[in-house]
């Protein structure tokens, strides 16, 4: 054991938690309710423990000292003492090294060895494991302090689209991006892929989870390892891996040029469990520093954990020092990082307490008052698999939300199945039935066909059941049901007639997202026909399975997508900041639903589960120097071609033919009847009034 007292700590500042540079020295704070004491361990770049320093306190729970003539790129972990009594929700062990939940940078990695894991022979009960764990777990690094970031372009919801990414898969095959940047932030922010996502049209970048993770141990076992990153090791830190020696700096200057190009970046963030899993789990942070705090633990059972997110535990968002730290991670990277919001992963778990779900928890109500978060983009994924955990609409207002309704009932139609048109129109329609009553706007409503979790679009018009034998389950992990059509034939095929029919599928999924009411997301790489090869949980294939193939790709799909992106941007009917009903609003804005006849649909209409073809008609009428314009959506998922009457008192001018290449139109004007064909859209935009419809 290293000696004790070759360094001494003073006092310190218990106010500030993690390791604070200020006033010629380092400030640490370390927050435990249940130590009996804490030991800070300082270490050379070799691994060797040279200092074993004991903390001051507890001061309000919180141990805490300061170390004079230290600065950055000190290594440290803590070593914490207690109770080791699993019957009673208590794991403290010494021997375990503890990473800083507030570490913004690390020094190593998690090495998989038997020493992680606290006990020794039993985890529900039996002796602490007496073997150091030091040689096998990351440092935490002191860093310098960073200014506040310069911020985003700030654009407003109504204008915003997602283009959900992987920061390492999107770049590591780019043959523009210098080799030894790709994957990383640096890739992500040069000048080539700065050039493609500008030209495709989005506004906002949300990144798949950039906090420091770690592979699971079962993964580690097969030779995989966790590449979307939905496994958190520290909240402060970005991935290693993604910014190399420069760390933080490295990061806030991908943000900032982003921002420079006009884009957002929004980061999907898991603080719903933690990377040490259930019981069996390791020893990494939280579990030593105080389990009976940070974690959900099962009521008259607290060797166990509470599962409500499916990886073995659930961070207590009920415990102040739980929303401290999450609160505490989102101002770091909004402020010195300049994010400019947030997607949680399984956000439902940020309103739980022992009593289920609350929209109005003390978590929630902080997020949406605090003065710099408020002003951030915030989405939550509105399910988690505990009880009651399905919660879409369900948060307060001010929030977006993933809205897998959407993506199922666009998936469905375009499928064919029967009877879905009703709920088609509602969600084209911005989900007024979820939204509207909670007080939010159609912004609330994220819409999506595909994301990282599932089929790609290519993938969805090609195979009609999963393909994930690469991820050593027996192909048993992914969703099962994922209202998925291959269109004639499983996987990929020479057959024109298939390969017609997947590109209009595809065309008419895409088309229906960029024209709906509300928050449109795209995958990255669909744009581009990006296959997993039939894989739908590809979330362990850090390999060509999930990179993006730049070698490959559709650019006529890609034409199309960033031409329907221009549309979408020119046409204010499109950018819904308000709910449209079928009669004009203060703006002279409505929208109504017709029936290939021209009139307007009726109830015993809606409820014909033969109904496949209906139009959206959405209308802006002359009002406060306003002209008058109109959009007519007509979606055809029949296989036959339809005779559509069109509305009276306009010329039609068709824009977008899913049908007919280019597919992107400036077509001559059409009055009277027009032959929709089968498995089509098509976007029509009218000059003037509306006189009448034909059935009215």
């Amino acid at each position: 054991m290293p000696e004790v007292n070759t360094l001494k700590l003073t006092t310190g500042d218990p106010s500030v938690l993690g390791a604070t540079c200020r006033d010629g020295g380092v400030n640490f704070a370390l927050y435990s309710a249940h130590a009996e004491a804490v030991d800070l361990c300082l270490f050379n770049a070799g691994g060797e423990e040279l200092h074993r320093l004991h903390m001051q306190g507890p001061s309000q729970d919180v141990w805490h000292g300061f170390l004079p003539d230290a600065g950055p790129g000190l290594l440290y972990g803590y070593r914490v003492h207690g109770p080791y009594q699993p019957h009673l929700g208590h794991r403290f062990n010494p021997n375990k090294l503890l990473l800083d939940p507030y570490a913004r940078a690390l020094h190593g990695t998690v090495q998989h060895d038997p020493c992680l894991y606290g006990y020794a022979d039993d985890a529900l009960g039996g002796e602490m494991d007496s073997r150091d764990s030091a040689a096998f777990v990351p440092l935490a690094v002191v860093t310098a302090p960073l200014e506040a970031a310069t911020p985003g372009p700030a654009i407003p919801w109504s204008e915003t689209c997602l283009y959900e990414m992987h920061l390492k898969g999107f770049t590591q095959l780019h043959p523009a991006v210098p080799e030894h940047e790709r994957g990383t932030v640096a890739g992500l922010s040069s000048a080539a892929v700065l050039d493609y996502l500008k030209s495709l049209g989005v506004t906002t970048i949300e990144l798949l989870p950039v906090h420091a993770f770690i592979s699971e141990p079962f993964l580690h076992e097969r030779g995989l390892v966790n590449y979307w990153g939905y496994n958190s090791l520290a909240w402060f830190a970005p991935q290693p891996s993604y910014v190399g020696a420069q760390g933080a700096p490295a990061f806030r200057h991908m943000v900032n040029t982003l921002h420079d190009a006009g884009l957002e970046v929004i980061l999907d963030v898991v603080y719903n469990h933690s990377c040490e899993g259930n019981e069996l789990g390791p020893t990494l942070s939280l579990r030593g520093i105080d389990n009976a705090s940070y974690y959900r633990l099962e009521h008259g059972r607290p060797q166990h954990y509470v599962n409500d997110t499916g990886c073995g535990n659930t961070l207590a968002m009920d415990q102040p020092v739980v929303r401290r730290l999450v609160l505490d991670s989102l101002r770091y990277w909004a402020d010195a990082m300049g994010v400019d919001g947030f997607r949680f992963d399984l956000g439902t778990t940020l309103g739980r307490s022992a009593h289920g779900f609350d929209p109005h928890s003390a978590l929630l109500k902080q997020l949406t008052a605090d003065p710099l978060l408020s002003r951030r983009k915030l989405i939550a994924e509105p399910w988690d698999i505990g009880p009651g955990g399905y919660r879409l609409g369900g948060f307060p207002a001010g929030w977006a939300q993933w809205n897998d309704r959407y993506r199922d009932s666009v998936r469905r139609f375009w499928r064919g199945d029967d009877g879905e048109s009703p709920e088609l129109a509602t969600r084209l329609a911005g989900s007024a039935d979820v939204f509207e009553t909670a007080g939010s706007t159609p912004w609330a409503s994220i819409n999506f066909v595909t994301s990282h979790d599932g089929f790609t679009l290519r993938d969805l018009v090609s195979y009609s059941r999963r393909h994930n034998r690469a991820n050593g389950e027996n192909n048993r992990d992914g969703h099962v049901e994922n209202f998925a059509d291959n269109c004639g034939a499983e996987g990929d095929v020479d057959d024109a007639l298939v390969n017609e029919r997947r590109g209009r599928r595809q065309r008419n999924l895409l088309a229906t997202l960029l024209l709906s009411q509300g928050v449109p997301m795209l995958l990255a790489g669909d744009e581009r026909g990006r296959s997993q090869t039939g894989n739908n949980n590809a979330y362990c294939q850090d390999n060509h399975i999930s990179w993006l193939d730049w070698s490959k790709g559709d650019e006529q799909l890609m034409t199309f997508v960033s031409g329907l992106l221009q549309f979408r941007r020119e046409q204010p009917l499109l950018r819904a900041d308000r709910f449209r009903h079928d009669v004009a609003d203060a703006e002279g804005q409505s929208l109504h639903w017709l029936d290939a006849e021209g009139g307007a649909l009726v109830p015993e209409d809606w409820h014909n589960p033969l109904l496949d073809c209906l139009g959206c008609l959405l209308l802006q009428e002359e009002r406060h120097n306003q002209a008058a314009y109109s959009l007519l959506i007509i979606l055809n998922a029949g296989d036959n071609a339809v005779d559509f009457l069109l509305p009276e008192g306009t010329p039609w001018h068709c824009r977008v033919d899913t049908t007919t290449p280019p597919w992107l139109l400036d077509g001559p004007s059409v009055e009277g009847q027009l032959t929709v064909p089968p498995q089509a859209l098509l976007l029509l935009e009218g000059g003037g009034p509306i006189s009448a419809y034909c059935r009215l």
